[in-house]
């Protein structure tokens, strides 16, 4: 199952090789601990042996064209969907939406009816668009204020 979507210069997949998880957890490591603070320990945790990692990729970059990644977690009642990064150069082009799009229809595909995700305050406008709804009060997480927000999977729908 390897859902691909191409926009533009930019490829978004499922992580399919251990350089495309490398690429993920770099982007992660840049944005959540270079740019916001959060300690390392904090960010990297034994659930990523776990997660599926889709990431967004510029195919010819010779760095390895990781740009943007979230991971999805499918062993619980509801998905979860965490660790949503992208290079500050990729923001506000809609690519944090595609792959939330993406997997939301792979957790539905997995029998899901619901995913979740926890989402930094400043960030929940990205979410609501994208369909999910605020769940809960907010809760400091790394010393950052998020929300719960959950998300509705119609089956047969396409996200």
């Amino acid at each position: 199952m390897l859902a691909c979507m191409a926009a533009g210069d930019i490829v978004i997949r499922w992580a399919a090789t251990p350089e495309d998880v490398a690429g993920a957890m770099a982007v992660r490591e840049h944005v959540f601990c270079g740019e916001q603070g959060v300690p390392r320990s904090e960010e990297l945790d034994p659930l990523d042996d776990e997660a599926l990692h889709l990431v967004a990729l510029v195919p010819d970059d010779a760095a390895g064209g990781v740009v943007a990644t979230l991971r999805l977690l499918l062993g619980e009642a509801d998905a979860r969907i965490g660790r949503v990064a992208v290079l500050a150069d990729w923001r506000h082009r809609g690519v944090a939406a595609r792959m939330l799009a993406i997997a939301s229809a792979r957790a539905r595909e997995e029998g899901h009816a619901k995913v979740r995700l926890a989402a930094q305050i400043r960030a929940m406008e990205l979410y609501e668009r994208a369909g999910f709804s605020v769940e809960s009060k907010p809760f400091d997480d790394a010393g950052i204020p998020h929300v719960w927000m959950g998300r509705r999977l119609a089956a047969g729908a396409t996200a």
